[in-house]
């Protein structure tokens, strides 16, 4: 059976390569497949945990058995987003979630997202500092695995919606390269009162930088880095607990 393999992030790096298509014998695994990596690329080994690999954008335990056209991607952790207006939920028009390679245009987009209704609108900017630490900070590059990206963007909106009584929610994310003092992410959210709007926008970002696929990269006057994500063992251990 053939597999297509994407490597993100830091993996991408190790590995050299974006993406390979690899031949497997039937009933391969998706460990298999990835011990078979770490014996090529013995630094894929040494991310442990916090390497997490996806089967057609969701995140599968070791256990996992791999089919013919299957895509898996290795996922190092976030770093935290197809171009355009994205896919809003059934119902809720002004919902959005996007990516672009576009500078962010924050205000309009609060702007548009408000109602009549709306007591409270809390927006959240990540924008690009000038630093790291005590070294100087170039510029930024982010990396996206795209369809998943935007997959987890929605399903952080249901998510919120869920936990808390807001109006309508936006996430948008950029791609590529972003200069100092623009803005990477935001996300707007509107509801009928303040707390509700505060309390969804600070878990829409906890989320984001958790579990979606974006991965920073930090051109610093004296290297280039990937920056440090979130840890998702305990993610990755609760998926193959239910796997098996």
């Amino acid at each position: 059976m053939k597999v297509r393999v994407l490597f993100f992030g830091a993996s991408h790096d190790i590995t050299g390569c974006e993406e390979e298509q690899i031949e497997l014998a039937d009933g391969h695994a998706l460990g298999d497949l990835r011990r078979q990596y770490e014996s090529r690329f013995p630094k894929l080994a040494q991310m442990g945990g916090s390497l997490l690999t996806a089967v057609n954008q969701e995140v599968r335990g070791s256990s996992w058995r791999l089919a013919d056209g299957d895509e898996v991607a290795f996922l190092p952790p976030v770093s935290g987003g197809h171009d355009g207006d994205g896919t809003p939920e059934s119902g809720r028009t002004a919902d959005f979630f996007r990516l672009t390679r576009e500078p962010i245009p924050t205000a309009r987009l609060a702007e548009d997202l408000k109602a009549s209704a709306d007591g409270a609108v809390v927006v959240f900017e990540g924008i690009v500092r000038d630093h790291l630490g005590q070294r100087r900070t170039l510029y930024l590059e982010y990396e996206g695995y795209e369809p998943m990206a935007l997959a987890k963007m929605e399903e952080i909106g249901r998510e919120t919606r869920e936990r808390f009584a807001i109006d309508r929610v936006g996430i948008i994310h950029r791609l590529g390269r972003i200069n100092i003092t623009e803005t990477s992410v935001a996300i707007i959210v509107t509801s009928e009162h303040r707390r509700a709007a505060f309390e969804a926008c600070h878990y829409a970002i906890d989320r984001l930088k958790q579990v979606v696929p974006i991965w920073k990269k930090e051109y610093l006057e004296d290297g280039v880095i990937w920056a440090e994500g979130e840890g998702r063992q305990a993610e990755a251990s609760r998926r193959e607990v239910v796997e098996k």
